[in-house]
């Protein structure tokens, strides 16, 4: 998982962010190959995921382009050192920050703004029949969701009722 940051170049008409470039990238050990760019719009407090692929695990290249979001990603790699921990993070639009997540996480983020427009890319195609959702308050892995606000989520029926982590099965 990394944080990735390109410098933003801005005046008064406003601003300019590269957002990925693949010889870059290379450089940084992240060759990626990306066939999918998806874009959602969220209101305030409203929390998708913890979402994951079966068959196809996505990598995704993560960044609000309108907003801010707490995005979040659980290390779901049996194999792992890091297997089981989250990892979490604050994106606000503008600022040339992205979160870089390898496939094998289960992904999710909490809109902190009034709405949020997050873009982001994916190495591998969307596959419904091999979704899960990881459930967003597992005691076991015990994200830190902020609540700025002090309101409940917004959840979509798929999102509160993810299943436990203790109750699926880890990619190898």
């Amino acid at each position: 998982m990394f944080i990735i940051e390109s410098p933003v170049y801005s005046d008064d008409r406003g601003y300019f962010n590269e957002v990925f470039q693949a010889e870059k990238f290379g450089r940084l050990g992240l060759a990626m190959n990306f066939v999918q760019d998806n874009h959602s719009r969220s209101n305030r407090d409203v929390l998708r995921g913890l979402h994951a692929q079966r068959n196809q695990p996505q990598g995704k290249l993560m960044r609000p382009v309108h907003g801010n979001i707490f995005d979040v990603a659980v290390d779901l790699r049996k194999a792992s050192s890091t297997f089981g921990q989250w990892f979490g993070t604050e994106l606000h639009a503008g600022d040339g920050r992205q979160l870089w997540i390898p496939p094998g996480f289960a992904h999710g983020f909490a809109v902190l703004s009034d709405s949020a427009d997050v873009s982001y890319k994916c190495t591998e195609y969307y596959n419904q029949s091999s979704e899960f959702t990881l459930a967003w308050d597992d005691k076991d892995v015990g994200i830190q969701w902020p609540t700025p606000h002090g309101a409940q989520f917004h959840l979509s029926t798929k999102d509160a009722n993810g299943t436990p982590f203790k109750s699926l099965e880890p990619f190898a």
